[in-house]
């Protein structure tokens, strides 16, 4: 099949343009399909993580709540669940939970080494991903029992210096009752006795918070 002069000059171009743009254009093409092949692994990644994690939290959950309520909740069990979580997946939203279920249980056998730890680690970890935070409300709770625990530890000044450097938003009257605590053993009851009242104020009808003020009697 022959060719005109004037398709043979097109033909002609379209190699010259091939010679020196080709590589390019080639590049261009598997650099886009390796970052499509790249982006669906990492989702499918992610979601296999996602779901392993979940699973992980689940039998937190059912430690905690076990299927027959004359029984406590294996301590050991839920620390070292929750210590894999931490440990295998530490970006999900449900390490974090576990996190606090964890440091419950230490509270709860006197270890407060171990709730300060595990409590830091939340704070400190508040990103779920690299384009997500995670839920303010879990944060602001682990921060609020991270300073109880540091106050029980004998550490007022400390838990006083992060209580002030949060913004409690929604958890006011925990923050303003947990401020109270710290300043009363810091020896400012007058202090204590405002904080105490700011809780009120906030919405808080604790009945431990009534008995607190209650207990400074004449303090004005």
């Amino acid at each position: 099949m022959a060719f005109s002069a004037a398709e043979e000059e097109n033909i002609e171009a379209l190699r010259r343009w091939w010679d020196e743009n080709g590589k390019f254009l080639l590049l261009i093409v598997v650099v886009a399909a390796t970052g499509y092949g790249g982006w669906s692994f990492w989702q499918l990644s992610s979601t296999s993580g996602r779901e392993a994690a979940s699973d992980l939290y689940e039998e937190i959950l059912a430690v905690v709540q076990p299927v027959d309520v004359t029984l406590e909740p294996d301590a050991a069990a839920i620390i070292d669940l929750a210590g894999r979580l931490m440990d295998e997946y530490p970006n999900t939203v449900y390490a974090r939970y576990g996190a606090l279920f964890s440091a419950r249980q230490s509270v709860q056998q006197g270890d407060l080494a171990a709730a300060e730890e595990v409590l830091q680690w939340v704070v400190d970890n508040a990103s779920t991903s690299i384009i997500r935070r995670a839920d303010e409300g879990l944060v602001l709770i682990a921060t609020l029992r991270l300073g109880r625990v540091i106050l029980a530890r004998g550490d007022p000044d400390r838990a006083l210096l992060l209580v002030n450097s949060v913004d409690p938003r929604n958890f006011e009257p925990g923050f303003h009752e947990l401020r109270g605590d710290i300043y009363l053993a810091l020896g400012r009851p007058e202090d204590a006795r405002d904080s105490w009242l700011a809780a009120q104020d906030a919405g808080s009808i604790s009945d431990g918070l009534r008995m607190k003020l209650e207990n400074l009697g004449g303090v004005i």
